[in-house]
């Protein structure tokens, strides 16, 4: 019988207003990959913080014991050196620096306080093997992809001779290719012996992997689950406390007129000039429709969007943009908003939110023209509209004082969405609108889409996820190396046919 190398016990711990952990119960045995299931929110996140020491003893009650001796833990650092690692979702490497001057940030490989740069290298060329890297330890972590920057992070935690490793949303940023790699090399370290917990809301990926996998609802411990009972359908009904039998609300499409068009669009690079990401794209988009666009990581979905959002993104952008049989000119954000046009950006931490902002300012902050008078801001009405979106998007917070950046990653995409729905659009571009977003609040996500269209509005989803693409759209645009590859209507589209164009290559 294996032996118990984590055993969280009766775990609280309490925000001003907010219990987040509530007695909560986690055991975690030796050569195990152990998940933590549950709605954004929950409590996972908060939980992985406690046992790693961010949040030190003395903020929370209740008992951690590993490898049964009682821990508490005043920082990360006390953690780290028994061997407990955390990966958080936000990868925590700096862009400028080298691989190998990331894997060992604040773990150097010095001597009387100078670094052997020799030995740097090895060791980094060691520790990337057992990942599966094969670039070199000078490389720039700016110059690798996200899925590489995630083996950097594990071998990292490799370096510290990591004996439980904790991994928050994984793949939540990866491709398929990526997130594969990503969970193999977890089952080869869990044959080497290590123990891992793994927090996502990908369920798929969790049943692949979990030897076991504790349920979270509302910051209290629900269940565990062994291999034999981990099934999509259980894990949903622990997490939403009733059973989820559709993951896409039901619609009847009101599809309309064309109302936007886009000719011979085309952009280059913002820094390599001479590299053109998007390519003669032309895209049309009725009334009431909900028009999809797939694509492999680096296809040009994202550099489309924003360009088309006020030339946010790319150089040399040419091509025409057609509303309402008028084309547009718009070389801002400020007049892509004007126009109608909004776009959810997939990092709502980077483009979509002030994070040190309360709940109300970020919502009414595309639209402040709505409740000022005089240039003079009405508070009163700010906080009547944030509240009604409060409401009406059901995110969970005490008050629209909150500030965004203590919010799960669910209920920032609801301030996210609640933003730009005030703008009031005719056009909305989503990209990426359900990453790193728990089955609960993306069928909520998705109820909204559907309630936009049926008001005549018109949505541009980009996603990686081809379910969500076939769940949702009603047509859906391919794209690979920065063209549209093909066109597919919702009744023919397939996991098979869109990959097929996905991976069509110019010429074909």
């Amino acid at each position: 019988m294996q032996s118990t190398i984590l055993e969280m016990k009766k775990i609280t711990k309490e925000f001003p207003g907010v219990k987040a952990l509530d007695t909560v119960n986690l055991k975690v045995v030796e050569r195990e990959i152990h998940a933590i299931c549950g709605e954004n929110g929950a409590g996972k996140s908060t939980l992985m913080k406690v046992l790693s020491g961010v949040y030190p003893h003395g903020t929370y009650e209740g008992d951690i014991l590993f490898k049964e001796e009682v821990c508490e833990f005043k920082d990360i650092k006390q953690s780290e050196n028994l061997g407990i690692v955390i990966i958080h979702q936000e990868l925590a490497l700096i862009p400028e620096l080298s691989i190998a001057e990331n894997i060992f940030l604040g773990n150097e490989q010095a001597h009387k306080g100078i670094i052997n740069w020799n030995e740097t290298t090895n060791k980094a060329r060691e520790l990337l093997a057992k990942v599966g890297l094969k670039e070199s330890p000078n490389t720039l972590i700016k110059d690798i992809g996200v899925g590489k920057q995630q083996l950097v992070e594990i071998a990292k935690a490799l370096s510290k001779n990591v004996k439980l490793l904790i991994l928050d949303e994984p793949t939540a940023a990866l491709n398929e290719n990526d997130s594969e790699n990503l969970l193999n090399l977890l089952i080869e370290l869990r044959s080497q012996g290590m123990s891992s917990i793994i927090i996502s809301h990908k369920l798929n990926e969790i049943k692949k992997v979990a030897n076991s996998v504790t349920i979270i609802r509302d910051g209290q411990s629900i269940e565990t689950l062994d291999t034999a009972d981990i099934t999509e359908d259980r894990i949903i009904k622990g997490m939403v406390g009733r059973s989820l039998t559709n993951r896409y609300p039901d619609r009847e499409p009101k599809i309309g007129d064309t109302f936007f068009e886009v000719k011979n669009w085309s952009t280059y690079h913002p820094v390599q000039s001479d590299r053109q990401v998007v390519r003669d794209v032309n895209l049309t988009i009725r009334r009431g429709e909900i028009v999809g666009v797939a694509g492999l990581m680096g296809a040009g979905r994202t550099e489309l969007a924003m360009s088309m959002f006020g030339k946010s993104y790319g150089k040399k952008t040419t091509g025409e943009m057609i509303k309402d049989g008028k084309k547009l000119e718009l070389s801002d954000v400020n007049q892509a908003i004007e126009a109608g046009i909004a776009y959810v950006s997939e990092d709502r931490k980077e483009y979509g939110l002030i994070l040190m902002d309360d709940i109300k300012q970020n919502i009414t902050l595309a639209n402040l023209k709505k409740i000022t008078n005089k240039s003079v801001l009405d508070e009163y009405e700010e906080h009547v509209v944030a509240e009604e979106y409060r409401k009406k998007m059901n995110i969970k917070t005490p008050s629209v004082k909150q500030i965004v950046g203590n919010l799960s990653g669910g209920n920032q995409q609801k301030v996210v969405l609640s933003k730009w729905m005030f703008s009031e659009p005719d056009l909305l571009i989503l990209d990426e609108p359900t990453r790193g977003i728990d089955v609960g609040a993306k069928y909520e996500i998705y109820t909204i889409m559907n309630q936009l269209a049926d008001q005549g509005k018109g949505i541009l989803v980009i996603s990686s996820e081809l379910p969500e693409i076939i769940g949702m759209c009603d047509r859906v645009y391919v794209m690979n190396e920065g063209r549209i590859t093909g066109e597919v209507d919702r009744s023919e589209a397939t996991q098979e046919t869109l990959m097929k164009f996905m991976t069509k290559s110019r010429g074909e």
